[in-house]
């Protein structure tokens, strides 16, 4: 039977919306109504674009004032000695309490369920959780929710008890989110676009010229540190780096001038960037992160950027599907061992294989309020 869903977003850089796009697609596909929203328009005028704008800011010029936010409010925590609610509900003394926030948007939510009227809402962004798990919790949102947590690490932005369902990419998020909230869990991993399955050729070297073609990921706004220093190091190593900018055309600019390096913009053929490369060097655990493994890319984890960049990739480092480097000689060595044919590739990648377990979309098709 067709149902009505309302995704809820956030157009933090593009990971989310990806998500959220990718999880209606499928929906839509079988049959069903979608209608997909960011979270941050909710809230009051030039409230979500100060956040957006924050953020971006803090996150590219004073990554450090970030890291020390996301340690003080986000950044997972042990629940205290004692800390344990009726129902199992474990850790919830250690919840974020965004309430500020949530409030200011519940309004204009209420009212644009109520003229929608969908059969659930999904939110692919931890402010838009918040929003929906306090609304569940006290009866003004009368539809079922679900959670679609992107992340590798869960931070403590995701997590609200009154959501009815919270969709992980691994057992190990599944098992946070239950000790910290109570709340239902199913472990379905990624969420990635069918045109990014399996395109890797074991048999190319990635570039007319022999060099392996090795990408790196800066994200839609071109975050990251040492970008040009590595592509130039990865060029005197005998690679061909591509250094995917973003819609940062200064950093495209400054990257253009690397010698034996390839600069490029925001890019709409990324598939087929992935099919042509031997490895993508990372830094925020992010959606191309999971696209690449989807693709059959190795990937190394290397200069996260702050925050849950960072905690994100160390978190795909423990569970076996990509690899990370400490130092630029580290990096240098990962890329030898998994340019090539082999069995440390092979290992990677059939872990990262592993990872596509379900399909989120039919956890969300069959959700029911609890």
């Amino acid at each position: 039977m067709a149902r009505r869903f309302m995704m809820l977003s956030a157009g933090m850089g593009a990971g989310h919306d990806a998500v959220a796009g990718e999880l209606a697609r499928r929906l839509a596909a079988e049959g069903h109504e979608v209608l997909v929203r960011d979270a941050l328009a909710l809230l009051p005028a030039g409230v979500g674009r100060l956040l957006r704008s924050s953020y971006r800011f803090s996150v590219r010029h004073v990554p450090f004032l970030y890291a020390g936010v996301h340690a003080l409010f986000l950044a997972p925590g042990e629940p205290a000695e004692g800390d344990e609610a009726a129902g199992g509900q474990r850790g919830r003394g250690r919840l974020l309490d965004m309430s500020p926030l949530p409030t200011l948007a519940e309004d204009r939510l209420r009212a644009l369920v109520r003229d929608w009227k969908p059969d659930a809402v999904v939110s692919t962004f931890h402010l838009a959780a918040q929003i929906t798990g306090r609304m569940r919790d006290r009866g003004t949102l009368r539809v079922p929710s679900a959670v679609f947590v992107t992340d590798f690490a869960v931070h403590r932005g995701w997590l609200q008890p009154g959501n009815d369902l919270y969709l992980c990419v691994t057992a190990s998020c599944a098992e946070a989110v239950r000790s910290a909230t109570g709340a239902r869990t199913a472990v379905c991993g990624p969420v990635v676009p069918p045109e990014f399955g399996g395109l890797a050729d074991p048999g190319t070297t990635g570039s007319p010229d022999s060099r392996p073609t090795v990408l790196i990921c800066t994200g839609a706004w071109g975050v990251g540190s040492g970008l040009t220093r590595t592509a130039q190091a990865l060029a005197r190593h005998g690679c061909l780096p591509v250094l995917l900018c973003g819609r940062d055309e200064r950093l495209r600019r400054r990257a253009a001038a690397v010698p034996g390096a390839v600069a490029l913009g925001w890019v709409d053929d990324l598939p087929q960037r992935m099919a042509s490369a031997r490895l993508l060097i990372d830094n925020a655990a992010g959606q191309t992160a999971v696209q690449a493994l989807a693709a059959g890319l190795p990937v190394v984890g290397y200069r996260p950027m702050a925050g849950h960049g960072a905690t994100g990739v160390r978190a795909m480092a423990t569970e076996g599907v990509t690899v990370s480097a400490g130092s630029l000689g580290e990096l240098l060595w990962r890329v030898d061992e998994l340019v090539v044919s082999g069995p440390l590739r092979e290992r990677q990648l059939a872990r990262a294989a592993a990872l596509f377990r379900d399909d989120a979309a039919r956890f969300v098709a069959e959700l029911k309020a609890v």
